[in-house]
């Protein structure tokens, strides 16, 4: 299934995210001087649609992605979504260099029945040759990427209810490393040759992944997301969920909310980072982390780009894919200078319109 949809580019993608809080949908064009950014959109999820990274209800999320392409551009048709959560495995597994790309197809079908923990049949699979092992010359790193088909169905038929041709179907991980390539001017200049660990904070998940280099290393989520500020709100305001989310996007909070229900989160926040950047230590053998970067909801909330800095002691930004990118006349730049850093997966997926390569 997934290497059905992972064909040549014709035609511009509008990247999709589609989440559990709200789906946000980028179209991005290529010219001379770099890329445009065409069109952004976001639509408020209904709740209960996606739990656990998994659509619930189909014909909901089909209508709020329909929202989008009418805000995007009636014109785009083709998408770009992707698959996340523990229905995703991804492995570098290492082959025969000699083998051809057929050969190397059926060779990983073997190798998957016994790497994936699903009866293949339950399961789209599709890999990506890498580069030939330092290790052993005769060998080939090939990335094999395998998710639920049904996950993988269920976006499909989102995407078509909302009035779109289903082109790509990635893996949320990847999305955002390639997103990457946009944020390193963020960066000091010697970004491109550090460990810099990418932190997307969602509603319910946050994913923490690593690149270096410009090779994706590691990937990996944890159950933390901003939903716990808001119910934080709601608790100490006695406010309901809906009206929590206003108050926290419009800074119209209590002046003792800093106290209250601010500094705690902080410190939550701040553990599940360190927790995260060990994790990756441990298990890569890596000694450090140079740079970090922050997106989602979560990366707006007040005073996170300092707190990381000082409890860390990692340089940290917050990410804008769209900082040096040119903008349509279209686009409502200020607005869009505030919810920016939510827009790294979609802007990541809306890439795919210009990389030939699967995943």
């Amino acid at each position: 299934m997934l290497s059905n949809l992972w064909k040549k580019k014709t035609s511009l993608i509008v990247g999709i995210d589609i989440g559990s809080h709200a789906a946000k949908a980028v179209l991005i064009s290529q010219g001379a001087d770099g890329y445009l950014l065409e069109a952004v959109a976001s639509e408020a999820m209904p709740r209960g649609a996606i739990i656990d990274r998994e659509i619930q209800d189909i014909e909901a999320v089909g209508k709020v992605i329909a929202k989008l392409r009418t805000n995007i551009s009636s014109s785009a048709s083709l998408a770009a979504a992707a698959v996340s959560g523990q229905t995703v495995i991804t492995k570098v597994i290492y082959m025969d260099v000699a083998l051809t790309e057929q050969e190397l197809a059926s060779q990983i079908e073997i190798e998957a029945d016994s790497l994936i923990p699903y009866p293949l049949d339950e399961v789209s699979l599709d890999f990506e040759p890498l580069e030939v092992n330092e290790s052993d010359p005769s060998k080939i790193n090939v990335l094999l990427s395998a998710a639920r088909t049904e996950s993988v169905e269920a976006r499909v038929s989102a995407l078509e209810a909302g009035g779109f041709t289903t082109k790509v179907i990635d893996v949320e991980s990847y999305a955002i490393s390639r997103s990457y390539d946009l944020l390193l001017a963020q960066l000091p200049d010697d970004a491109s040759e550090k460990v810099v660990a990418m932190v997307d904070v969602g509603a319910s998940m946050t994913l923490f992944s690593v690149t270096e280099k410009g090779t994706h290393l590691y990937s990996r989520d944890q159950l933390f997301g901003g939903e716990q500020y808001t119910r934080s709100i709601v608790s100490y305001y006695n406010q309901s969920f809906e009206e929590a989310e206003i108050a926290k996007v419009a800074n119209e909070l209590p002046p003792n909310y800093t106290f209250e229900v601010l500094a705690p989160f902080h410190t939550i926040f701040v553990q599940q980072i360190r927790r995260a950047i060990q994790m990756f230590l441990t298990s890569s053998g890596k000694e450090r982390i140079d740079y970090l970067l922050i997106s989602g909801g979560c990366a707006q909330v007040e005073g996170i780009e300092q707190l990381l800095n000082e409890e860390l002691g990692i340089h940290t930004v917050i990410a804008n894919p769209f900082k040096h990118m040119q903008i349509a006349p279209s686009v409502d730049s200020e607005k869009l200078a505030k919810t920016a850093p939510q827009f790294v997966v979609a802007a990541g997926l809306a890439l795919r319109s210009f990389t030939p390569w699967h995943i």
